[in-house]
């Protein structure tokens, strides 16, 4: 096999790679100063007087990994480590510095249960509305998804009510019903498995097992160190904006019990 077969094989079980992906926060600050201070400063730098160019934050540090077919990541960190916003950028939420290379692979990312939902509508209605942006490859399958979804909710008649006037409970029914729906490539999940009843939350996670084990490879943000034993093969342990540990999950558990219990918040923004 030559290399142009060995590379093409290797793309293959890759699905993802980063190459120094930095993601900086520009957060502007009002200075409080006297008015002398003030005028003073706006003689020397008229456009800088109230806001504070200093104030970057990095959220992410020149971050390099791959992800392949069959892993199953689970990343932990404290808040503000940056593990949400590692996750928007390489959904492409976020625009990052660095290289993402994606290979053609279709990446489906969930970080609220509730986002497009429109209050007003019924849960049927919503159901019906979200499959076509979410799931817009199944086009022709959609008809039989949202039955699908609908009977899996176990909301019955409630299915034909405002959306607004539904208990949490059940608006994660019907949200969790519907993002399980189909598996990925790349699926991303961010601490989106709350809300359910403890009976529901039974049936949701073997519905979510299924849906990790047919996808092609799973990034998982959960504090639950459980479902991260549970769920994944491999740990990302994120630590001021980068990845200060890629292993084992039991090895990456352990990292985070004797770190995390000394880290205050990584930065101000998750």
């Amino acid at each position: 096999m030559n290399s142009t077969q060995d590379s093409k094989k290797s793309n293959q079980k890759l699905i993802l790679r980063g190459r120094n992906v930095n993601f900086v926060f520009f957060a502007k600050t009002y200075k409080f100063v006297t008015v002398r201070d003030m005028i003073a400063e706006l003689a020397r730098d008229p456009m800088g007087t109230l806001l504070n160019e200093s104030d970057r934050v990095h959220i992410l540090n020149d971050l390099n990994f791959e992800i392949n077919n069959g892993d199953r990541i689970g990343i932990l960190g404290v808040n503000g480590a940056g593990k949400t916003t590692l996750c928007r950028c390489l959904a492409g939420l976020y625009k990052s510095r660095g290289t993402i290379e994606t290979f053609g692979h279709k990446i489906r990312a969930v970080f609220d249960t509730s986002m497009g939902i429109q209050p007003e509508l019924t849960g049927r209605e919503n159901a019906n509305l979200l499959l076509k942006f979410m799931y817009p490859e199944f086009y022709s399958e959609h008809a039989n998804m949202l039955q699908e979804i609908c009977d899996f909710s176990e909301l019955k008649e409630f299915l034909d009510i405002p959306f607004k006037d539904y208990s949490n409970g059940m608006q994660a029914r019907l949200c969790l019903s519907l993002i399980s729906s189909k598996p990925a490539d790349l699926l991303i999940l961010d601490e989106v498995f709350d809300g359910a009843d403890q009976f529901f939350r039974k049936k949701i996670s073997i519905r979510v097992q299924d849906l990790i084990k047919h996808s092609g490879a799973v990034l998982f943000v959960s504090h639950s160190v459980d479902q991260i034993l549970q769920i994944c093969n491999r740990v990302w342990y994120l630590k001021d904006g980068q990845i200060i540990f890629d292993g084992p999950p039991e090895k990456g558990i352990q990292l985070y019990h004797e770190l995390g219990q000394h880290q205050g918040l990584g930065h101000r923004f998750e």
